[in-house]
């Protein structure tokens, strides 16, 4: 979820607007400016009836959950053992009210097949009618059944009874009026008028939850209610809704003005909207519906698969460095002060920093648990530049590392940990030291409390070993001393400083920061360092600044001291670059993407075939108009091109659909968010992400593939001679 910049939302709103009025013209236009009439409707003023009915019973069910004058002790009683069902835990409910539901619907739909299979006479003769009302009952019955489930859904909640009057009103006013529009004559055209004017609606509702979604908060421990998931879902769903009745607007716009073009495209666009047999217009439909959701479902994949692998990469980049100077071989190496300075000088001209770095392998343990780490011993006033360290800390603060003595008098507000939920742990008093206790008292139980070196542990990490803020944790290096009894590993005790959360699993259970003299201390490595971190501006032009930073660290080495005799000639040094360092992650990562990308492009080629059978359909069904435009005068390649045309529009159709479908859900994924369980994904949210160039590419072979399947048939009907298109006429 990003936060929305001032532009983008005023162009996003503006934009809702133009589609709005957009779709309030199209509505009026379709009202009959004649006066004529259609006749009385009573499948509407049914469905306005039942639409009421909803309404009405949301409402009352809302006054009695809020305490309204419709409210009684037994039945907000009711109500509120429901509810706290519900929010105990929100997704096995909706799963237990869908099973509950289809248990409720699939008899309505027996129902409504046995009342079809009734009109057989010969079978069941005149009890028939008799039947056929009971089994029409007992349908209305069990759909009453269902909606009573949704809206007791509904009505229980846990969010804010606002939504739920203005829905509850929505359906209640809209119902009435297509109740009393059913029962009497209305102006022609006012239904289909009606249905672009709900699109406005869905519009207005869409500006109106993005305005309250841009204003939610967006930080990590901010607390989301079901209100808030509930506005987000609302904006992407109606998000979607709204643009498919904007491309619908456009169409015939569109259509429009390939009619007013030349002799082609006139053809072309009016074989494509001509009123054609019901077999040839299913099949017409489904081709437009089968490119439309394989475009949708290849683009919508491209997006989730690229946000999992551009959040994979930021993560990496932010928690490791863009390059790496270190030797092959165990030990670290010495003297890089000199050799830290010029690269320092030779990133300066690309804006890079570069930082000194002790790492090692070593064995966390607390009072509770014991678990691996890798230690890192950094710079505190230089290691901010080249990873995300700071930014990460979570709980605790980056001064404790530098200052250790504050971890032994931590303040009782201070935040020293976090629960599963997010919710924060306090230090609280002291009980060892009363408020009341002589200050000469506290000053010497205070020096007796030792000072031990800060380290910064990943959350994991933290709860494997059972450790908060403040607490003590010992680690252990494997290069130990010499003892009686053999190899005895050295220990040292730390004090946690701070915890982080990077979100990647692998780096918070095994990392832990402490100070770089500590850590040389520690793996024994006196004044050396195992490597160099460097971080670029750019990571992607990582290669541009690495022949730089290879010729600092080649003139650094001439310079070096040459070993006495017989003495261990110095570690060569070397660069690695974060494409090197993580090479078959992306490549597989890149792989996979490909591999999607052809798997559902045949997906795409498949509903293409569908095109192929309409127009060879509608060459058969219209080879007399065929034969007639050729006995004018229509060239072959003419004919050609129109049903090649017919085909291109209708892959297009489908193409802009699924494209501009996936484009809005993608998208307001992106925006809005879609919050997800941290314990088992490791992430808050899904990330997605919308490229451009993807969606083109798509759109690209989409139109390629419905092209190249236009060309038979299209062929097909420019061979036709006007002879055989007319014989049996």
């Amino acid at each position: 979820m990003i936060e929305l910049s001032r532009p983008l939302q005023a162009a996003l709103l503006a934009a809702v607007a133009l589609g709005v009025l957009l779709l309030a013209w199209r509505g009026y236009t379709r009202l009959d400016k004649k006066g004529e009439l259609e006749p009385r409707r009573p499948v509407v003023a049914r469905i306005g009836l039942v639409l009421a009915l909803v309404g009405g019973g949301l409402l009352a069910l809302t006054s009695l959950e809020s305490g309204g004058f419709l409210a009684s002790s037994g039945r907000v009683k009711t109500l509120r053992l429901i509810g706290a069902y519900v929010a105990s835990d929100p997704w096995r409910a909706v799963s237990d009210v869908a099973a509950l539901l289809g248990y409720s619907v699939v008899p309505v739909l027996l129902f409504k097949v046995a009342e079809l299979l009734l009109t057989w006479r010969p079978i069941f003769g005149r009890a028939g009618p008799k039947l056929r009302k009971l089994f029409r009952v007992l349908a209305a019955l069990s759909l009453l059944v269902a909606l009573a489930l949704v809206v007791t859904l509904v009505a229980v909640l846990p969010i804010h009874s606002t939504p739920k009057w203005v829905l509850g009103g929505l359906l209640l006013g809209a119902g009435v009026g297509y109740a009393v529009a059913g029962s009497r004559a209305v102006p022609k055209g006012l239904y289909r008028a009606l249905v672009w004017w709900w699109g406005a609606l869905v519009g207005v509702t869409f500006g109106v939850t993005a305005a309250f979604t841009v204003r939610m908060p967006t930080g990590r421990f901010e607390s989301v209610t079901s209100t808030d998931q509930i506005i987000r879902f609302t904006a992407l769903a109606s998000s979607v809704v709204f643009l498919f009745f904007v491309l619908s607007a456009l169409l015939p716009i569109i259509l429009d003005a390939l009619e007013r073009g030349s002799f082609v495209p006139y053809v072309g666009a009016r074989h494509v909207r001509a009123s054609k047999s019901g077999f040839l217009t299913v099949i017409s439909v489904l081709s437009m519906a089968g490119v439309g959701v394989s475009s949708c479902a290849l683009c919508s994949v491209t997006s989730i698969m690229g946000g999992f692998g551009a959040d994979l990469k930021r993560k990496i980049l932010g928690n490791n460095a863009h390059m790496v100077v270190d030797v092959s071989r165990p030990g670290g190496f010495g003297d890089w002060d000199d050799k830290l300075t010029k690269v320092r000088v030779a990133l300066a001209p690309y804006g890079g920093a570069a930082t000194p770095v002790v790492a090692g392998e070593a064995m966390g343990s607390s009072a509770s648990n014991t678990a691996g780490a890798l230690v890192r011993g950094i710079d505190p006033d230089t290691i901010g530049q080249v990873i995300d360290l700071k930014k990460n800390i979570e709980v605790g603060t980056f001064d404790y590392l530098r200052d250790p003595e504050k971890l032994t008098s931590l303040p009782p507000e201070e935040i020293i940990g976090r629960g599963p939920g997010g919710e924060p742990y306090f230090k609280g008093p002291d009980f060892r030291q009363p408020p009341d206790v002589d200050p000469s008292v506290r000053d010497y139980l205070k020096q007796q409390t030792r000072v031990y070196p800060g380290v910064i542990i990943g959350r994991e990490l933290a709860k494997s070993l059972h450790v908060l803020v403040g607490d003590e944790v010992t680690l252990l290096s494997p290069m130990g001393e010499l003892g009686p009894t053999g190899v005895m590993p050295r220990s040292r005790r730390f004090r946690v400083a701070a915890i982080f959360y990077s979100g990647m699993y692998e780096y918070d259970v095994t990392h832990a920061y402490v100070l770089m003299e500590e850590a040389q201390k520690f793996f024994s490595l006196e004044d050396r360092i195992t490597h160099i971190d460097i971080r670029v501006p750019d990571p992607e032009r990582v290669q541009e600044v690495r022949p730089a930073v290879e010729a600092a660290i080649a003139a650094s080495a001439a310079l070096d001291e040459a070993p006495p005799d017989g003495g261990k000639p110095p570690p060569a040094l070397r660069v690695r670059d974060w494409m090197e360092m993580n090479r078959n992650l992306f490549s597989a990562l890149k792989l996979e993407k490909i591999a999607t990308f052809i798997i559902l492009s045949i997906a795409i080629a498949v509903a293409s075939f569908c095109i192929v059978c309409t127009l060879l359909l509608m060459v058969t069904e219209k080879g007399k108009e065929i034969a007639v435009l050729k006995a004018l005068g229509a060239s072959d390649s003419a004919v050609m091109r129109v049903f090649m045309l017919e085909g291109v529009i209708i892959g297009a159709i489908g193409t802009v659909y699924g494209v501009g479908t996936a484009l809005a859900a993608c998208t307001g994924l992106s925006w809005f968010g879609v919050r997800l369980d941290p314990d088992v994904y490791y992430i808050d949210r899904l990330p997605v992400n919308v490229n451009l160039y993807d969606y083109g590419v798509v759109a690209l072979a989409s139109m390629l593939i419905c092209t190249i399947a236009t060309i038979y048939p299209a062929r097909a009907a420019s061979k036709l001679s006007p002879v055989d298109g007319l014989r049996y006429e």
